[in-house]
């Protein structure tokens, strides 16, 4: 707001002059801008509004991320041992309370800059209504001191002419309108004042209102990291099962892997064969049509010789229509493996999320114990129970298979891109099955524990890819 009451009293250096009356137009003129532009601040300050628009955006944003992550953690914590997959949702949860902390720190602070802005504001205008007040009291001096030596009617009618007669008249009526205004004026700022100061308590008490919310939520911070530190020791306590969790999934990984690298492999080899075919077909029609032109011209020579013409000719023996050719790439790839797999890069940070929910354990390798490390191919998104289960893209479907752990496993091919859809309860698409974009290939399996999961993959041919780059932000 500050950078608008700047633009506003920037304008003093065009008013310069002063009235006949005994009023300083400038100041006169400074309050108009000033009324003006206390009506036009909710519009003019697009900064702040912005900064507060956000701000109260994301506040939103992470409540609802805070719900969501209550309402999975309550169906983990239902269970009546601790589990790894509960020490995941605990972790999310500090973490979106920790930025629930910081988003009320920020409006603390944009509260204060607020305040700032006001207090600053409220003494502005202190100062130019006292001086409106000072100018009002030199306009009602001067007219008491021309109403002792001469009325007003004496002054009209001791005119030389008609014309100084209306020049007096005009004269006297705009001092009267000046006075008004200059009343009007004072009235106005005073109005200003009293909402500006009404905007300054109000504004002192939702500051307090946020610190008391801060002390609150450190609060809610504090039992969070005390069931973390619990479940921890409980779980520390079981490092031995942990482990073979741990080395279970592993294994079934592993089998992921080597079954995705199987279909790539065995897809890379079939593209490898097309490419072949699609150039062995290539030379076989450059020969046929080197042949068939080689055939041609020694026709053409005959009906020469003959004195018949060309077109005679190829009435007899009309060309056969082209076989339809189809297009394929170095890499084996048909025209539209070729554009699928273009579209689904061109999407990366954009793909919809398989399911609802939050990331309860990122791509790569972390320590989830004390010395206990697991490898994740992917993302695991803890959702709620019998959440339907989504494709990110149209696809074709490579596999339907079971590992272990990992349950119900769907490979989905988009190109030389493929995407992987691991703890399914229950599939319903088949191999060879082509999908669109968010069509439901299964629904999320609940483990022993309560914990409702999806690991979600994406490779590029063999290569691991973090999906959580490729999802839309939330």
């Amino acid at each position: 707001m500050s950078k608008h009451l700047i633009l506003c009293r920037s304008k003093d250096s065009y008013l310069q002059q002063s009235s006949p009356f005994g009023v300083n137009n400038k100041l006169t003129w400074k309050l108009a801008l000033w009324i003006g532009c206390f009506f036009f601040i909710p519009s003019l300050s697009v900064f702040a509004q912005k900064s507060r628009q956000q701000l109260e955006k994301e506040k939103k944003e992470n409540i609802e991320k805070l719900q969501q992550l209550q309402n999975i953690l309550k169906q983990t914590s239902e269970q009546k041992r601790a589990t790894l997959g509960q020490l995941k949702a605990i972790k999310q949860q500090i973490s979106a309370q920790n930025r629930k902390i910081e988003l009320i720190n920020d409006d603390i602070e944009l509260m204060d800059s607020e305040l700032k802005e006001l207090q600053k504001a409220k003494v502005e205008l202190d100062n130019d209504l006292s001086k409106l007040r000072e100018e009002y009291a030199k306009m009602i001096y001067n007219a008491s001191k021309r109403n002792n030596s001469l009325n007003e009617l004496s002054f009209l009618f001791s005119a030389p002419n008609f014309n100084q007669f209306l020049i007096r008249y005009k004269y006297l009526k705009q001092y009267t309108d000046e006075r008004k205004k200059q009343v009007q004026q004072m009235k106005k700022v005073q109005s200003m004042m009293i909402a500006k100061t009404t905007s300054i308590s109000n504004k002192k008490k939702e500051q307090q209102s946020a610190l008391q919310s801060k002390i609150a939520e450190n609060k809610n911070l504090e039992k969070l990291r005390g069931d973390q530190d619990k479940v921890v020791k409980e779980l520390s306590g079981r490092e031995s099962e942990i482990k073979a969790e741990v080395a279970e999934v592993r294994k079934a990984n592993k089998q992921i892997e080597n079954n995705l690298t199987r279909i790539i492999q065995k897809e890379i080899e079939e593209r490898r064969e097309r490419a072949r075919a699609a150039a062995r077909e290539k030379a076989a029609r450059e020969k046929a049509e080197r042949e068939a032109a080689a055939a041609r011209a020694r026709e053409a020579e005959k009906a020469k010789n003959k004195g018949e013409s060309s077109e005679e000719v190829a009435k007899v023996e009309p060309p056969k229509p082209e076989p339809k050719k189809v297009e394929i790439n170095e890499e084996g790839m048909n025209e539209e493996e070729v554009t699928l797999a273009s579209s689904f890069a061109a999407n990366r940070g954009r793909l919809p999320w398989p399911v609802p929910g939050f990331i309860s354990d990122g791509f790569g390798t972390k320590e989830v114990l004390k010395n206990v490390y697991q490898e994740n191919q992917g993302i695991d998104i803890q959702t709620n129970a019998n959440t339907s289960v989504k494709t990110v893209y149209d696809g074709v479907v490579m596999e339907v298979t079971n590992f272990g752990v990992m349950r119900n496993v769907v490979f989905v091919q988009h190109g030389d891109f493929y995407t992987v859809y691991a703890k399914l309860k229950n599939v319903n698409v088949r191999p060879g099955q082509k999908l669109k974009a968010r069509e439901t290939i299964g629904v999320v399996a609940t483990d022993a524990d309560g914990v409702s999961e999806v690991n979600f993959q994406i490779w590029k041919n063999t290569s691991k890819l973090n999906p959580e780059v490729w999802l839309r932000s939330r």
